[in-house]
């Protein structure tokens, strides 16, 4: 159950009475690093990250390998001779290859429980499993911000992975990397040092030589990576303050995150500050902008949500209910919107070579931008569309 004092914020006047959001800091200098001698980092970390020099996992040889029925598979069943010849593999997977006319016993495709004769040649034709092929190169297209020899920052559209995992071993951000730079493959991770939700848009970096990622985990580390989100939330949160709430894993769903009271939950604290409401029917939303103290997974989404304002379109989290916290009223909205409205529209980072301090910045994807402008969100078109 989250406790109120988990929970500490600063009241300020309502933001109804602010002016209009102003994206002039959103949208312009899209593309090029802004120099800064702004040293006021935030501290951000990352769950899972492995530290450069720790292996990844590349697709093996797959090459077709024939076999001749011995004594010992006489009269013994396809699957079961093939498990034993080829103990790298499971049976299961085995099964499938049969199934699907990879494996022929005397150049005919054969079934599962086949029994083997003396003599028979057995014709296979190993397939990649999907997790295989998940470091192999694929045409992503990606939309690049900055590059130089050590690094590579991309705005991330909502829909792509940035990493492969089940249920999604292809057309990631990784796979896109090594299409892009071969060399990449040398890397832990092609370079991916962080990662944003696949429906979560906006900037990340990405290491392009080993010196490079191994300072950039440092950094990530050490808290002095700058990230800033934008998000739309239900209500009218306050004018700004701090969500200080550890988070694990929901124990009562193990996909979701949770706040978690107990030892495994593990520090987290969002800053925030509240830019903008519009009221919509008996309902408000809300345009927020946050800074991540921590970095723990799904963390801006778990804050709201147990804070009684979820975001915008979470399909995961929008409809949970904290226990002890009444969730705010919530009204249909003028556009269909069924992902979380929240981006990542600033990173700021210290250069891994010469120590420079860069800035990037991007503005809210189209679909995010007409949503608020369908609620009526005011925001300057000029600024939007500085980089047009």
């Amino acid at each position: 159950m989250v406790k109120i004092s988990a929970f500490h914020y600063i009241r300020t006047p309502s933001a109804k009475s602010r002016p209009a959001a102003d994206f002039s800091d959103v949208a312009g200098g899209i593309g090029q690093p802004a120099s800064s001698d702004d040293t006021d980092f935030d501290e951000n970390e990352f769950d899972g990250l492995a530290m450069p020099g720790a292996t990844t996992t590349g697709h093996g040889e797959f090459a077709p390998v024939v076999f001749e029925a011995g004594t010992a598979q006489h009269g013994q069943r396809l699957d079961k001779s093939l498990a034993a010849w080829m103990p790298a593999f499971s049976r299961s997977r085995i099964q499938q290859w049969i199934e699907h006319g990879a494996v022929q016993v005397n150049g005919k495709p054969s079934k599962t429980k086949a029994t083997l004769m003396l003599g028979d040649r057995i014709d296979v034709a190993p397939e990649p499993a999907p997790e295989d092929l998940a470091f192999a190169p694929a045409d992503v297209p990606l939309d690049v911000v900055y590059e130089d020899e050590s690094l590579l920052v991309i705005n991330k559209p909502a829909g792509l992975v940035v990493h492969p995992a089940a249920g999604n071993w292809s057309g990631t951000v990784l796979n896109g990397v090594l299409y892009r730079d071969p060399q990449a493959s040398r890397l832990p991770r092609a370079g991916i040092v962080h990662r944003l939700d696949k429906e979560t848009s906006g900037l990340m970096v990405i290491a392009r030589t080993l010196t490079a990622q191994t300072d950039l985990v440092r950094q990530l580390q050490a808290r002095t990576v700058k990230r800033t989100y934008l998000a739309l939330v239900w209500g009218e949160p306050p004018e700004s303050g701090t969500i200080d709430a550890p988070i694990g894993r929901d124990p009562r769903e193990r996909t979701r995150m949770a706040i978690i009271e107990s030892a495994s939950g593990k520090p987290a604290r969002t800053h925030f500050e509240t830019l903008q409401t519009v009221d919509l029917g008996r309902s408000a939303i809300s345009l927020v902008r946050c800074q991540l103290e921590t970095g723990r997974t799904h963390q801006i989404r778990v804050h709201f949500q147990a804070f009684g304002y979820p975001l915008v379109g979470d399909p995961v989290y929008a409809r949970a209910v904290t226990r002890g916290r009444a969730q705010v009223m919530r009204a249909p909205l003028p556009l269909p919107f069924e992902r979380q409205a929240l981006h990542a529209f600033r990173l700021g980072l210290r250069h891994p070579v010469d120590g420079r301090t860069l800035e990037w910045r991007a503005a809210p994807p189209a679909d995010m931008l007409a949503l608020m402008d369908a609620l009526g969100f005011e925001t300057d078109a000029d600024d939007r569309n500085a980089d047009d």
